[in-house]
């Protein structure tokens, strides 16, 4: 793979960058691999070392005791050759002369000075001499364990090798025996021969040395009495008393095992003991070994060898990471190029970095994603622009607030506020009103129409550029329920004119305090004005039609609520008010541009559309009777669903004053509450109602 170009560059594409989350978290795996595979290694190496070590270790050891065992044998072999050499140079006439038996052990066989005493018996068992260090002793000198020996041998006519014999280290002693024999074979005496424990005939002082702490080189009895030690103080001790020796020896004791003769060796926690025997004379030979002392200094070697073996991983974690970060630089930079894409449209002309493999089908998709976002930038301002042309020239003002602040304006409001757009976009709401106690208020009511409808809509005072008051009918819908701080549309007409005829009489005197709209007089005025427009026409000439064939000159409708009572009861008349402005204000909505709405009384409304058809009319019926069906307020946490029965009369020439429109519409919608609620009847002609089909 081409290495990545690390020179840095004035665009950022080519510069150093700081490794990222994944970077980090790649580094430390490979950390923890590297830590773990070299501590691993190590290990397992320090195991295998430490194993051929105590391998080696017993093997070196079982070799050793076997040669010892051997040489003492060997020694024993030899000292029973020499008194066998000795004892045939005695003839059964110098049995009867202690001189001639004294003469020839002293003068006459030169190998008597290899043994330390000897003794020689008559068959009888009469001791005939008694050798002490090449001087005649006594014969009631010797001692009785030696003198049972040469019994012994008499008797059984067979060379032994006495255990240890002499109470102290200086006069433990080893006695050899053989048997006299005459010309026909017959035991004619004994000889006897005993050694010194350490002389050079038996144990040398050599066998033990040299003294080391980390092993012993024990020689011992069958009972454990110990013959040879490298510390020369625990001669005739027991080798109970022996650490790790102990252990094997009560385990051999407890199997009553006879004295082996091949090496073995046993490996115990912080011991190794290999132990080998002679069964001519029933010794063990035993080497015991401190294992931490004896491994002391290959610990010391794998100590500096793990101190090489860290720096080594450390070495290899650090290329490693660093490894890993030049294959991931590319991935780095293509990071920090997309975050610029993705923050700043002034790195579009960027350079993206390359590298094969995952990075380029990145940057491939990366790519085609900034294409498409330039195109849907481009869609975007296009779109904005017809929008804001819609705005423009819309006959109502629409503002878009987001966040509190003014974002999109139609000319409409601009005009009817004093401002520029430009001067309007992006500023805070709260400057368009007079006060901050307006604003507050403003902001309370509409919080509360967005928890129960879903909208809000009334009547607000706005402050114009040049400070002066304007009234405007807002009506507004919010993206997210989050009053004035989230996204909402709003439109916004000029009632600044109506604000102030509201202030005068007449204005009370037609119209309904708590909706706003026209009230029952109200309706009849406007109603009758409506009909006496049609009669003015008739009168300039119209040709007279049938009644069936009549020109239509509008619809009339009557609307009254179904289960408006429960609201009452169960919610209180402050949430049936509500009910009755929410509902003016959704009738009003939808009639806004073709007709006109007003309360007739109590929750029975009336809208008139002038010049529709009756089948336009029993359209806009169904509609606004499915409008309020759709409503569903709620109040005091409970939701409550409303109808509508409506009452529909064509204003055609049958439709003879205001009192016999109001009183036809009444009987409709009375029919139609009777059919069942919530649905449109129309008053076609002086006969049988009939219930629209739309």
């Amino acid at each position: 793979m081409k290495p990545p170009d690390l020179a840095p560059s004035s665009d950022g594409a080519g510069a150093w960058t700081l490794p990222g989350a994944l970077a980090l978290k790649l580094a430390v795996l490979v950390v923890l691999l590297v830590v773990l595979s070299g501590t691993l290694a190590g290990w397992l190496v320090d195991r295998a070392s430490d194993q051929e070590a105590v391998q080696r270790l017993v093997d070196q050891q079982g070799d050793e005791v076997e040669l010892v065992a051997r040489l003492l044998a060997s020694k024993i072999e030899q000292s029973q050759k020499v008194l066998r050499t000795v004892a045939s140079g005695i003839t059964t006439d110098m049995l009867e002369s202690p001189s001639s038996l004294e003469w020839v052990l002293q003068q006459g066989l030169p190998a008597v000075q290899f043994f330390d005493s000897m003794q020689v018996a008559r068959k009888d068992g009469e001791l005939r001499l008694n050798l002490q260090h090449g001087r005649l002793e006594g014969v009631a000198n010797l001692d009785p364990a030696e003198r049972d020996y040469l019994r012994r041998t008499l008797v059984g006519g067979k060379p032994m090798v006495s255990e240890l014999v002499g109470g102290g280290t200086s006069e433990a002693r080893v006695m050899f025996t053989m048997p006299l024999h005459a010309a026909d074979g017959a035991v004619t005496g004994a000889l006897a021969g005993a050694l010194r424990l350490q002389s050079q005939g038996l144990l040398p002082a050599y066998i033990a040395q040299p003294q080391r702490s980390d092993s012993r080189l024990v020689v011992f009895t069958r009972d454990g009495t110990i013959l040879s030690h490298s510390d020369p103080e625990r001669v005739m001790g027991n080798v109970s008393d022996e650490p790790g020796l102990a252990a094997v020896y009560a385990q051999w004791l407890a199997q009553a095992r006879a004295v082996p003769g091949p090496g073995s060796t046993t490996v115990l926690p912080g011991h190794i003991v290999s132990m080998a025997g002679m069964p001519l004379p029933q010794w063990m030979v035993a080497r015991v070994s401190d294992t931490p002392q004896v491994l002391q200094p290959l610990q010391g070697a794998q100590q500096r060898a793990w101190g090489l073996a860290a720096a080594g991983i450390a070495l290899s974690a650090a290329l490693a990471v660093a490894l890993l970060w030049w294959l991931l630089l590319p991935l780095e930079r293509l990071r920090d190029r997309a975050a610029l894409l993705l923050h700043d449209d002034a790195a579009a002309d960027l350079p993206w970095p390359a590298s094969p493999g995952e990075v380029d089908a990145l940057v491939q998709v990366l790519q085609a994603l900034q294409g498409q976002r330039a195109h849907q930038a481009r869609l975007q301002q296009a779109v904005g622009g017809q929008f804001q042309a819609i705005l423009d020239h819309a006959s109502i003002g629409i503002v878009v607030t987001r966040q509190g602040r003014l974002q999109v304006l139609g000319r409409q409001v601009c005009q009817m506020l004093g401002y520029a757009q430009a001067e309007l976009r992006g500023r805070p709401l709260r400057m368009l009103y007079l006060s901050d106690a307006d604003y507050a208020d403003t902001a309370a009511r509409v919080r509360a129409g967005f928890a129960a409808h879903g909208a809000y809509a009334g009547d607000v005072r706005l402050r114009r550029k040049d400070g002066s008051a304007v009234w405007a009918r807002v009506q507004g819908r919010s993206v997210r329920v989050e009053g004035l701080e989230g996204g909402n549309v709003w439109t916004l007409d000029d009632l600044t004119a109506a604000h102030e005829a509201r202030q005068q009489n007449a204005w009370a005197a037609t119209h309904d305090p708590l909706t706003q709209l026209a009230n029952r007089l109200g309706c009849e005025q406007r109603l009758q004005l409506l009909l006496a427009e049609r009669l003015d026409r008739a009168g300039q000439g119209s040709p007279p039609a049938a009644p069936d064939a009549a020109p239509c000159d509008g619809v009339f409708l009557h609307l009254d609520i179904d289960h408006f009572t429960v609201v009452n009861d169960v919610a209180g008349h402050g949430a049936g008010d509500d009910v009755l402005c929410h509902v003016a204000q959704l009738l009003q909505g939808q009639v806004r541009q073709s007709g006109w709405v007003a309360r007739l009384g109590g929750d029975e409304f009336a809208v008139v559309l002038p010049g529709c058809t009756a089948a336009h009319g029993a359209l806009v019926a169904e509609q606004l009777r499915a409008a309020v069906q759709a409503w569903e307020p709620v109040y005091q946490g409970r939701s409550f669903t409303l109808g509508v029965s409506v009452g529909m009369v064509v204003l055609d020439a049958r439709a003879h004053g205001v009192a016999a429109v109001l009183h036809a519409a009444d009987m409709a919608c009375y029919d139609a509450k009777r059919a069942g609620r919530n649905q449109v009847v129309v008053h076609a002609a002086p006969g049988a109602p009939r219930t629209v089909d739309v």
